[in-house]
């Protein structure tokens, strides 16, 4: 086994290998960009070597440093966890060339299966069914279109490189294939430096069912059975799950065969999975999947399969990795139970899951399982840390495991219900939606049941007279008093004549709330609050909904939804111009990617404006209104949260 490691990531899966590292006795190096100084992957770090500035360019996409970093500190050994260098096969080369092992795949094997289409080709000839689609080398738009006519509409457009459902489109006509395929490309080209693409055929009722794979460098290769991930937004994942929900055992058996076929076809050495499209139209059926690509590395789902079949999979890399044989056999690999794993991002699902950032000034799971299940929370991040532009805006993987699906799945709900987190828009209400959805509870998923199904699911009901109540109490610094020792300390201490109270203002979305906030020498509180609410008998606080007061904020928790209240600084004054002013803001920053329009332009109403890109996708931004653009902000233009993108003319008169 190694004595010491680097980690060339960062958040959740740089705790994750640590973790794992710490335990079989290896030392471990983090690397660290400006924006992680003082993250906790850093803190967790036996040794730390700063890499460079915020953006993943200047720092966890710099191999050149992160090689340096580990020779400087006697790293014997690089660990990529998943994203950034994880998949790079020149990466591999260079790290191998400096006398390090690279925990993972051979090059040969990343670049095998690192292009979607020459890995669909591969495929085929290994005898692993395949999509129907163009996957060849020619990118005129004139073909590409053509071989969409030839497939039959609707088409997906995908970049042949990367994941995570970056570069792809979902084409309905035609007509709309020429704008589809230029953002797809534009998308591709950012977010992995190749803007080619294939056209598959878009399968109507599509399930995404991967298979866990593993081989060592000695001919030996396994499955750990599959995963579902067909619940996604954006055709990125948001809950997955172990095994898959009705999975038949002839379609189980066809599937993890021809996985293993797959990894054997190029040799492979580490921990990859095989990720399929399954049509479900008429039930999982043993000849109606596909290959779609093939992950070399972990996967960030890779939690649901170490819970089912109790295999450390970061433990086999780091023994595969430093020459050891697979640690069981295919006969010595079983199924136990369900689980589900929850991604909590910062981003805002009402608004189309716009990525969020901010500061996590309260953030609580937990504290112990729901009752007949286990859990596991994947984070890498504390109270107090923020969640910048610059990467990935996931905040924890909530992890669950029980005895069959139906406990699991209520264990999960429970466990978001017990999650707390402010300073930031998070979908932990979303994700408790989608939990509760009779189809997925009833297991009927594809992967367009989000759409389907999303105005219900980020729907979120008005706070009940008892959050606004809470709130206020908070608001008024009265949430966790009691009777006091010292009357002058306590909100709640003393009054001659009359009761205590204290006039409270909270803004929530439009509203305009006032409360008046009664405290008594009992400890007792009443909130009255101004029509149509009611006024609220806090006789017992611990009874009262969970609240978090942060900068300017409280945030009240019933269930998985928090419900953000603004509490207005009384000495502040409006900036009323300011307010009235006829303009569009970023809602996140970003890259003016493209625009659209131009000063003097007359638009309507919902028209695209220009396409804001953040976090590696692209946002398009609409006219909110009729009018006509007096400026508008100029492509390339790198621009902060709540710049002004776009001024309208004055029609007031």
């Amino acid at each position: 086994m190694f004595g010491k490691i680097l980690i060339a990531n960062r958040g959740e899966i740089a705790c994750r290998v640590i973790r794992t590292a710490r335990k079989l006795g290896a030392r471990t190096v983090a690397v660290y960009s400006d924006a992680d100084a003082r993250a906790l992957h850093v803190e967790m770090a036996d040794e730390a070597v700063h890499i460079g500035p915020s953006p993943v360019g200047d720092s966890y996409l710099r191999g050149d440093r992160i090689i340096a970093a580990a020779l400087a500190t006697g790293a014997e050994a690089i660990h990529p966890g998943y994203g950034f260098l994880s998949e790079n096969p020149d990466f591999v080369d260079q790290v191998t060339a400096a006398g390090l092992i690279f925990i993972g795949p051979s090059a040969a094997s990343i670049r095998a299966m690192g292009l979607k289409d020459a890995a669909k080709r591969l495929m085929e000839k290994a005898g692993v069914p395949v999509v129907p689609g163009y996957h060849g080398e020619a990118q005129e738009i004139v073909l590409l279109a053509s071989k969409a006519r030839e497939i039959g509409y609707p088409v997906l457009i995908k970049a042949r490189a990367g994941g995570g459902g970056k570069g792809m489109r979902r084409v309905e006509h035609p007509d709309d294939f020429s704008e589809a395929l230029s953002g797809a490309r534009r998308e591709a080209k950012a977010a992995f430096g190749d803007d080619r693409v294939l056209v598959e055929k878009y399968v109507d009722k599509p399930r995404h069912i991967e298979v866990q794979v593993f081989g060592d460098n000695f001919g030996n290769a396994v499955h750990l059975f599959e995963r579902d991930c067909s619940a996604q937004r954006r055709h990125q994942k948001v809950i997955e799950e172990a095994p898959a929900p009705g999975m038949t055992p002839a379609l189980r058996k066809a599937m993890t065969e021809a996985a293993v076929k797959a990894a054997k076809a190029i040799s492979y050495s580490g921990a990859g999975t095989i990720e399929f499209i399954v049509d479900a139209s008429e039930g999982l059926k043993a000849d109606r999947f596909w290959f779609m690509e093939m992950n070399t590395r972990l996967q960030v789902e890779h939690p649901v399969t170490e819970m089912v079949t109790g295999v450390d999979l970061v433990e086999w890399q780091l023994r595969v990795a430093a020459g050891e044989k697979l640690p069981k056999t295919q006969n010595e690999i079983a199924l136990a139970g369900h689980a589900f794993e929850a991604r909590i991002y910062a981003e805002d699902a009402a608004k189309g899951f716009l990525p969020a950032t901010g500061t996590l000034y309260h953030l609580r799971f937990p504290d112990a399982p729901p009752e007949g299940a286990a859990m596991r929370i994947e984070t890498g991040v504390r109270s107090g840390d923020a969640i910048s532009p610059f990467y990935d805006p996931m905040i924890a993987k909530l992890v669950v495991h029980a005895k069959d699906r139906t406990t699991a799945l209520g264990a999960l709900r429970e466990a978001l219900a017990r999650t707390e987190v402010a300073g930031s828009t998070v979908n932990t209400a979303f994700l408790a939606a989608l939990a509760a959805d009779a189809d997925f509870a009833a297991g009927d998923i594809d992967t367009g049941l989000i759409g389907r199904h999303q105005d219900a699911l980020v729907a979120v009901p008005a706070p009940s007279d008892e959050a606004i109540a809470a709130a206020a109490l908070a608001a008024a610094d009265a949430g966790a008093l009691g009777p006091a020792a010292d009357p002058w300390s306590s909100f709640a201490g003393y009054a001659h004549f009359h009761t205590l109270a204290r006039r409270t203002r909270l803004r929530y979305g439009e509203e305009n709330i006032l409360a008046r906030v009664s405290a008594r020498p009992d400890g007792r509180f009443q909130v009255a609050l101004e029509a149509p609410h009611d006024a609220i008998n806090a006789h017992d606080l611990r009874n009262m909904p969970r609240s978090a007061r942060w900068p300017g904020h409280v945030t009240v928790f019933e269930g998985a939804i928090g419900y953000t209240f603004t509490v207005p600084d009384p000495l502040a004054k409006a900036d009323e111009a300011a307010a009235a002013s006829d303009s569009l803001r970023a809602p996140m920053p970003g890259l003016v990617k493209l625009v659209r329009a131009a000063a003097g332009d007359a638009v309507i109403k919902g028209q695209p404006l220009l396409i804001l890109e953040a976090m590696k996708m692209e946002h398009t931004i609409a006219a909110p209104h009729e009018g006509v653009i007096a400026e508008i902000a100029a492509e390339g233009a790198q621009v902060s949260d709540g710049t002004v993108l776009v001024r309208f003319e004055d029609t007031r008169g």
